[in-house]
């Protein structure tokens, strides 16, 4: 039984007017959509909805006009895509509040769909202003938000509507929840956790977070080299934070407190410059050539990676291994990837992944459909990761 309100727990809304905050900031050039992914994503919220003989009205943010009404960001050029995907007819208000919105709600008969204009034109929806939400809700009756990516910034349409009315979570909310839950939240154990990505700064609060709740913590990517720099081995020329040696040492030995395995890579692959199939070999760690950079972890590491995924019983991953992005140094991220994905098909791995690398690294290795749940929210992934509290989630409590 979720802790939020959900779709199933909505009264008879034949005929009301529900808004449904989605996240549309989907890729857009020459004039059409490039990945519909995210509309695609938030369909099955909006359908059922419609089918239930509900007003749909949507709300969404497009780029960063900072308050301004910039046409370049105007949510009406993807109107066509969004109709493409419902197989539905949408129709589109040129503001989301006042009289336009106003005149387009009226006209509105039971399942119809409509989008109202970037909600981000106006000041009011990044302040979360008061005004603003009182102009907002007057568009509705119910609220539902399906935008987990947003979930993180308490905006007018991500939060400040959930005081004017009751709130509920879409289905990819709903979905996103869950999978998250059964993550960190409560999980089954031995859970580890893989985290990738160039630099320890941008990941300390994960870091620290992940400590308290895994049984092995696995450090890939640039963070890898910090961590082996802080232990006194000598990194050649290879990213590392070499300032962050005292965060990485503490960081260590608080694992050793709670009892938390830190992995670090035990070999890694060198070259001498960062470019696709650049002369490399494959060295131990503590044997990195001065001129040589490690661009990803080694085969012995893989297979230590690969123990590790085999003992959990959840994974939860945040970033590459390695330079995934040019060959061969995808190498050890794509092995982990297909290794935890078999786990997974098999039903002896729950898998919640997520952040913009990692998408990017699991599409790459052809598994991204594999994992048991697969977040395209980078920052509210992030900050629920860190432990973080939600402002977009918050509000849906029960």
């Amino acid at each position: 039984m979720p802790a939020f309100k959900t779709l199933d727990d909505l009264p008879d809304i034949n005929g009301k007017r529900v808004l449904v905050r989605v996240d549309l900031n989907v890729p857009f050039s020459d004039g059409r959509v490039t990945d519909a992914t995210r509309i695609e994503r938030v369909a099955p919220t909006i359908t059922e909805l419609s089918g239930k003989g509900a007003k749909v009205i949507l709300m969404a943010h497009f780029g960063r006009p900072k308050g301004q009404v910039v046409p370049d960001m105007s949510l009406k050029p993807i109107v066509h895509a969004v109709e493409e995907v419902l197989d539905h007819a949408v129709a589109f208000a040129d503001d989301c509040v006042g009289e336009p919105a106003e005149k387009a709600i009226a006209a509105m008969t039971a399942g119809d769909i409509l989008l109202l204009e970037n909600t981000r034109f106006h000041k009011g929806e990044e302040k979360n202003d008061p005004d603003f939400v009182a102009a907002l809700a007057a568009n509705g009756d119910v609220y539902v938000n399906d935008a987990f990516s947003a979930a993180h910034r308490a905006h007018a349409s991500t939060e400040g509507l959930g005081h004017h009315m009751p709130a509920y979570a879409g289905r990819t909310m709903q979905a996103e929840l869950e999978a998250l839950e059964s993550g960190l939240g409560n999980p089954k154990h031995p859970v580890v956790a893989i985290v990738g990505g160039a630099k320890v700064s941008t990941k300390i609060d994960l870091l620290e977070n992940l400590i308290d709740k895994v049984d092995a913590l696995v450090i890939g990517g640039g963070m890898a080299n910090t961590f082996i720099a802080a232990k006194g081995i000598d990194v050649g020329k290879s990213l590392c934070e070499h300032d962050l040696a005292d965060t990485a040492r503490t960081i260590i030995a608080k694992a050793e407190k709670t009892g938390c395995a830190i992995v670090l890579p035990v070999d890694g692959v060198v070259a001498g410059e960062f470019k696709a199939n650049a002369e490399n070999e494959t060295v131990a760690i503590d044997a990195i050539p001065a001129d040589k950079m490690m661009l990803d972890v080694g085969p012995q590491s893989v297979m230590t990676i690969n123990e590790w995924i085999e003992k959990a019983e959840t994974l939860v991953w945040n970033g590459p291994l390695g330079a995934f992005e040019i060959e061969p140094f995808d190498a050890a991220t794509v092995a982990a990837a297909k290794f935890a994905a078999e786990r997974t098909k098999a039903g002896k791995l729950t898998s919640v992944a997520g952040g913009g690398d990692t998408v990017s690294a699991l599409n790459h290795a052809g598994v991204k459909d594999d994992f048991s749940y697969v977040s395209t929210a980078g920052g509210a992934f992030l900050e629920w990761m860190e432990g973080k509290v939600l402002p977009g989630v918050e509000i849906l409590k029960k």
